[in-house]
């Protein structure tokens, strides 16, 4: 999982679109035509996703989403793997900036703040989610980004709940800590992949309000790494 950033520094930042698909084509509007090009690929290629499993997509569907022809495909992209592993190392990238921007507007309560944008995240790129989650082990930049971004997310939230122990007068054990963190971050994973990946009915019919569910991951957060 994405870690919540507990050093805020600006919360004035806006709210910025969490659709990575949208993004791509935003960005890329008024853009010359092989950026226009390269982004409507990356663009259809998280459409896909979001209904069918990276090994199962072909060349053929993915041009055929993004309205350009099979030939043009390979002026950028040497293969789908190629693609698919590009897309992901740009959406951990926006995933680490969406955290950062949602914490920075919640000083008070930042690790409540970065849980509700991933769940939103979480929740508006499924598909790319799934392949963080469950599809890393073919594209090893992206598995290498990915656990390098969580490794950094761990290392501040560490960092600040070792604060609290010694404010606390409680002795710091670090190696305790970084247990706790790994152990949170997968528990909200498999929450968030039962309730919207896999649909699990019996989560899904007490998770119908998003606010109680970041609540009760916020909870999980604030008392795992409470001293």
């Amino acid at each position: 999982m994405m870690i919540p950033n507990p050093h805020p520094e600006c919360p004035s930042d806006r709210d910025e679109p969490l659709v990575f698909a949208e993004v791509l084509r935003v960005e890329s509007d008024g853009a010359r035509k092989g950026l226009r090009t390269r982004a409507a690929l990356c663009a259809a290629l998280c459409q896909c996703l979001d209904d069918t499993p990276p090994g199962a997509l072909t060349v053929t569907r993915l041009c055929a989403a993004a309205g350009i022809s099979h030939g043009t495909f390979y002026l950028y992209f040497p293969d789908r793997n190629a693609l698919i592993g590009a897309v992901l190392l740009e959406f951990i990238g926006f995933l680490q900036t969406r955290m950062r921007q949602a914490s920075r507007r919640e000083p008070a309560d930042p690790v409540r703040a970065a849980t509700a944008a991933y769940v939103a995240l979480f929740e508006n790129n499924t598909g790319l989610m799934a392949c963080l989650v469950n599809h890393l082990d073919g594209y090893p930049e992206a598995r290498e980004a990915f656990q390098t971004l969580n490794r950094d997310w761990l290392d501040g939230v560490v960092a600040a709940a070792e604060r609290q122990w010694r404010g606390a007068g409680r002795p710091v054990d670090r190696a305790e800590l970084l247990r706790r963190a790994y152990a949170l971050g997968g528990m909200t994973d498999q929450y968030l992949t039962g309730l919207l990946l896999s649909q699990d009915p019996s989560l899904r019919a007490i998770s119908t309000d998003r606010q109680a569910v970041v609540d009760t991951l916020t909870l999980l957060w604030h008392r795992g790494l409470t001293p």
